[in-house]
C-alpha cells in the first residue's frame, strides 16, 4: 500500500521547531492500522527542514536553535540577496525529510523521540508531506 497525505503547518516565528508527531500519528490510526512498512515524513521548503530529536523537554529545541543561530546567524553578508541565506544554509544541515519504520499503524520511535518541522524563514504557512510504502500485516 502507498498513502500520501500532504498536512498544513503554520509558523509563528522567524526560527522554531514545530512539534509534529500528534499529527502524523492522528494519519498512521486512522488510514494504516495494520500495516507495517516505512514513511517518509518531508518538506517541500528549500527554508524548512525536518528532524527527529527529544520530544520530551522543549529547551532541546531551544538550545538547537540558538547553536544554529550562532553557526549561520541572519545577519552576514550573503551573496544571495532575498535575505533568508540563512534559512537555506540551516535547512541544508538539518535535512528535509526523515525516514521512520511503522509497525501495526503505529510510529517506531524512542521513548523521548518526536518529529519537528523546522523553520528557518518564518513567520509563513506551510506544509508537510508523508508518504507510507508498506503492507497489511
Amino acid at each position: 500500500m502507498i498513502l500520501h497525505e500532504t498536512l498544513p503547518c503554520n509558523t509563528a516565528r522567524r526560527q522554531e521547531m514545530l512539534n509534529i508527531t500528534s499529527e502524523v500519528n492522528q494519519i498512521l490510526l486512522s488510514k494504516l492500522n495494520n500495516y507495517s512498512g516505512i514513511l517518509l515524513v518531508s518538506s517541500p521548503h528549500t527554508t524548512a527542514g525536518i528532524t527527529v530529536n527529544e520530544a520530551a523537554d522543549p529547551s532541546v529545541c531551544a538550545d538547537m536553535n540558538e547553536k544554529l543561530r550562532e553557526i549561520v546567524p541572519v545577519d552576514r553578508n550573503f551573496t544571495h540577496m532575498e535575505g533568508n541565506s540563512d534559512a537555506h544554509i540551516k535547512t541544508a544541515m538539518i535535512g528535509t525529510s526523515v525516514q521512520l519504520p511503522v509497525v501495526n499503524g503505529k510510529l517506531v520511535l524512542g521513548t523521548w523521540q518526536g518529529i519537528f518541522f523546522c523553520e528557518y524563514d518564518g513567520p509563513r504557512r506551510r506544509k508537510f508531506n508523508i508518504t507510507f510504502l508498506g503492507d497489511k500485516d
